[in-house]
Parts: structure tokens; sequence; C-alpha cells
């Protein structure tokens, strides 16, 4: 789970009892919240409420046959030693994606007010307090599109970008022209030198704007849409957020909304007619979603995970064939990643999906994840390098076999490392690190890769940490795009790394078979060029007896690790035997104790007829 996504105008924790009250709590360890919610969102929010306030909970289990009671303690006491600062942080996202125009609704319990970049006419620099940590902040919200205000990074270069001669470095281009309304979890896609954002979420109000940078000019300009019938309209769609935009012709793919349609809709937007229009689609579409992610594959879109309108999380695989625009739901083999949202995926090779990070309702990931779209098996590799720490709400783009991320939450704060996963090897490094309360560091922003000037470059947009963004920050990385040439080149080099890293049994397999047949032509050649060379030939048998006993010490480590997972399997069966026999008792007592209260019920009733 990524920071919590707290309106901009007031800081924790007034911002957390500013939400209480609006929710309808007191402080009192017996409040709920007021009938806004429903039952299950108001016993969490309960929860979230006493740890924040009380902390853990350390009171017995009521004894009284109250559900409402029991239900309570239940959701405060699963919460465990969860810290007040991240319950205050969750309680403040929940009632967000619950109620997202709560903020501009709750002036009664706020006790300053909100000022809207539209209002900043005189911006005066004020710290933000998060964490308990103070940072000055000197940036300005402009006008949408209207008078440009300076803001800039402190700890990012601020330059024209076509000085910048240096790689691996942050910088912030001049932008000549107003930026759009500052926002976080929008979607983003390059087509012909302009980078797209639409959508996202500013201030607990979902926005259907679209946007375009000139990435030749680094001009802002609002895409006016039209309607079906060629009519100019300020919302021709529903505005959301939590999207992906795809840059084929940029399609959209789900996102959360006010309100929710029952499936996912994929939206298409015409760039010559200016029109969005929702493409029909066929097979068993999936539930709608956002906070997913979607990985174009030759012509299709994989889409896997998110959160649903009922904020349960998911961690399914859906594909969508862009040629018959059918669904096709994949059921995989393996250990699938656990229900996250906010996470960042890619692909490699046209043949592995890689997931890494996002989070669950109460905890980040840093975890990496890997697709075979061959067999349909997952599987979890081991990283090398510097392995990033956990994080949500990340961006990622990929510059040829290397996967850069940047950004994103741990409920405490913004992660302020830009990394690399080289995927052939599966190693991490750190690129740069920014320093302080930058944009960089922030949750729900977007990233894109686009050319500039026979060069690559990674341009970011948005974001939010305790503030929205709206800046435009580039970096030229040192990694090139050479993967398109090396898969053509050496293919079986390529897969075969990846696909060595993700399955120690596959590679055991796939080593003997590579020296059955590879190691047979080097043996070959080299005896072509050293006809008579005996120590030669002497060596290469050397070699290979060599590597046959690595390979059966290898087999022989799999098969007793496979040993050791039966005899884990074995023992959580167990587990589960037990605690099917536990739930069945307490059930047989629940139904016994329901028994006497109706038999105590029908007595009572029958004393009152009496009397």
């Amino acid at each position: 789970m990524a920071m919590a996504r707290g309106s901009a105008g007031l800081a924790y924790p007034e911002r957390f009892h500013a939400a209480a009250a609006y929710a309808g709590f007191d402080g009192s360890p017996s409040d709920s919240s007021s009938s806004k919610f429903s039952n299950d969102i108001a016993l969490l929010l309960f929860g979230l409420y006493q740890q924040a306030i009380v902390g853990p909970c350390k009171i017995p289990k009521p004894r009284s046959w109250s559900p409402v009671e029991q239900s309570k303690w239940t959701s405060w006491n699963g919460l465990g030693n969860m810290a007040s600062t991240e319950a205050m942080r969750l309680f403040v996202k929940i009632l967000e994606e619950e109620d997202p125009g709560w903020y501009s609704r709750a002036s009664n319990f706020v006790s300053e007010p909100v000022i809207d970049g539209d209002m900043n006419h005189n911006p005066k620099a004020e710290p933000i307090i998060e964490n308990g940590n103070a940072f000055p902040e000197t940036k300005t919200i402009p006008t949408e599109n209207g008078n440009l205000s300076d803001a800039r990074d402190k700890d990012v270069v601020s330059e024209s970008f076509g000085a910048v001669s240096v790689y691996d470095q942050w910088v912030s281009p001049t932008v000549s022209s107003p930026r759009p309304k500052a926002r976080y979890e929008h979607g983003a896609a390059v087509i012909d030198d302009k980078m797209y954002i639409f959508g996202g979420n500013y201030n607990g109000r979902y926005l259907s704007d679209l946007q375009a940078l000139d990435l030749k000019s680094w001009t802002w300009s609002r895409v006016e849409v039209n309607t079906a019938g060629g009519e100019a309209s300020p919302a021709p769609v529903a505005p959301l957020a939590g999207h992906s935009l795809v840059r084929t012709k940029l399609i959209s793919i789900g996102g959360h909304m006010r309100n929710p349609s029952e499936n996912v809709q994929v939206m298409v937007f015409d760039l010559q007619m200016r029109t969005w229009s929702t493409l029909k689609t066929y097979g068993k579409t999936p539930v709608s979603r956002g906070g997913h992610s979607v990985t174009l594959v030759g012509t299709s879109l994989v889409i896997f995970g998110g959160q649903d309108a009922g904020r349960s999380l998911l961690n399914d695989l859906h594909i969508l064939n862009l040629e018959t625009m059918a669904w096709d739901e994949v059921d995989t083999l393996g250990i699938p990643p656990s229900p996250r949202s906010d996470h960042a995926a890619t692909i490699h090779a046209e043949r592995y999906l890689l997931v890494f990070g996002g989070g669950s309702h109460t905890a980040c990931f840093n975890d990496l994840h890997v697709l075979d779209l061959q067999t349909m098996e997952w599987s979890r590799p081991t990283q090398q390098g510097e392995i990033p720490s956990p994080r949500a709400g990340h961006a990622g783009v990929t510059v040829g076999e290397n996967w850069f991320i940047v950004g994103g939450g741990n409920n405490k704060s913004g992660v302020s490392e830009t990394v690399v996963l080289n995927m052939s090897t599966l190693a991490w490094s750190v690129v740069t690190t920014v320093q302080g309360h930058v944009a960089l560091a922030t949750e729900g922003l977007c990233l894109v890769l686009c050319s500039y000037n026979g060069e690559d470059i990674v341009v970011s947009f948005g974001g939010y940490n305790g503030r929205y963004n709206n800046e435009v920050s580039v970096l030229k990385p040192s990694h090139k795009s050479t993967l398109q040439s090396k898969v053509i080149e050496t293919p079986a080099d390529s897969v075969s790394a990846v696909h060595n890293a993700t399955n120690a049994t596959n590679a055991t397999r796939d080593m003997e078979s590579e020296y059955g047949m590879g190691q047979e032509g080097k043996i070959r050649e080299i005896v072509m060029d050293n006809i008579e060379s005996e120590p030669t030939v002497n060596k290469v048998e050397e070699t290979s007896e060599c590597l046959l006993a690595a390979l059966k010490a290898v087999k022989e480590e799999v098969e007793s690790s496979l040993s050791k997972e039966k005899l884990q399997t074995l023992q959580l069966k167990q587990d589960l035997i037990y605690a099917e026999t536990h739930n069945s008792d307490l059930y047989k007592e629940l139904q016994s104790v329901r028994g006497q209260l109706a038999a105590e019920q029908s007595r009572c009733f029958k004393l009152e007829i009496r009397s």
C-alpha cells in the first residue's frame, strides 16, 4: 500500500482528525462510524481509529453475545502492532476511496481552508510536516493551463534539457507554458513526440482532462475533446484514476470511478477526431478495478492484479487480444504474487512478465515475480545486487533490457532512489538518489520513455507525497535500448538467462540439453582447429567432466529442496485439517449458543404473555 492520499490543505495528524470527525468518530472506545459507509468499511475505520488513538488492542475479547461488539473488537485486534501514523494514513486513504469528495464537504471539521492552485495568487513558503520532519516547501501549483508560477524541486537540476550532457541525472527542463493541474494516479503514453496525460486524482477528486506535452518544444497544451457528434464537451468521459494508458491508440484500461461499472471498461481516443469511445469486447470481461498493471505483449494486453470497487485486492491474470478484442482469463501454474495493487509490471524478451512491489491494505512489498508466458507458470527468482526497499505506487519503464523504477511510497515517506533491474541477470543497482521532499519521491507518478535528439530519455510527471505535483523531470540514461538487436543476434542467451534464474529445475534440464547439443558443437570446432592437438582435446574432456559433476550437484540440491518442500506441504495440510476441525467445533458451539438464546427468547415471550 502506498502513502495515504489525504487532502492537500492539512498535514498529519490534523488531516486524520478532520477525516475522523467527518466520518463520525468522537474518540470513545465503543464509538463507530456513521451510516455513511457499509458495515465492513465502518468496522475497518473503527479499528484504524482505535489503533491510531489508543494503540494496539490490549483489551480482552468481549464475552457478550452481541455480534457488533465482537466484530469491532476483531477489526481492531486484527491490526496487530500497526504504527499509529500508518493507521492514520490508512484511515484517510480508505475514506478518500469511499467518499472522494469528503474534504470539500468537511468544512465543519477543518480548521483551515484549502488553498487551491487557482486561488494561490500570493504564494508563501510553508513547511510540510511529514512523519515528524519539516521540509521547506518552495513550490506553488499554477492555474491549470493559465498563469504559470515558477516551481522547481530544489534537488533536481534546473536547466534547459538541450544543454544537459550528463547521464543518469534527473533534470527539470524549462517548460515554456502553463502546466496542467497537479495530480497522481493518472495515465500517460507517448505518441509522435508527445506525452499524453489522462485523468488522475487531485484532492480526492477524479479528473477527466487530456493534456499533451510536446517533447520537442517542452510546451503543455490541453486537448479539446469532442463528443461523438463532433461538438466540444468539457466532460465527454467519466473522471477516473488508477487506470492504465496504452500508447498503441491511447487506449485506457479500467480505473477507479465515482460510480464504477461492474466490469473493466476499455476506451480509446481518436487523435484525429478528438473523441473518446468505448470499445466492445468479447469473452469473460474482468471485474472493474484500479491500481492494476497493463503490459503490451505483441498484439495483446496482459492485465494483472489491482483493487476492485469493493476494495478487494486481486491477483488474477487476464489477456485482451487487440485484434479480436476478446478477453481470456488465464489459469496459471506455480505460486502467483499475493493480491496487490499499485505495483509495476513489464515484459522481457517478449516472453517473461515481471511484477515488482505493490501493496496490500497494510503492507508494501519488494518481491519480484516472473511469469513465463509460454508455459504460464509463475516463479519467484532470487534477486541480486542492491535489492530495493518495499514500495507501492512506483512507476517503471524499460530501456533495452534494463527496467527503471522511480518513486513510490512505503507508508512513511516517499522513495528517493531511482533503481534499475537488469532483466537478464536479475541484478539491481541504484542509478541516482534525490534528497528532500521532491516530486520524484512520490507515489502515483507516471514514467514514459521517448527519444530526444536521437537519444533515449525518461520523463516523469506528477505524483503525491503530501502535496500534489505537476512537475516534469527528465533523465538521460546511460543504458541503451539494445535489447532488440541482442534478441535478434543471440536469442538463446537472453532468454535462457531469465529462464534459468526463475526455475532451478528447468535450469538443470536446460544446461544438460545445452551441453548435449551446444557443447558438442564447441568440441568439434576445437578439434577442427587443432586436429593434432591431443592435449586440447583432453582439456575439453576434463572440462566436460567438471561440468557434469557440477550439474549433478545442482540436481541433488534441487531434489533436496523439493523433499523439504514436500515435508512442509504435508505439515501445512495437517495444520489445515486441525484448523478445519477446530472451526467445526466452534461452529457447533455457536449453534448451541444460538439454540439456548432461542429457547431463552421463547421463555421470555411466554412470560410476557402470562403477565
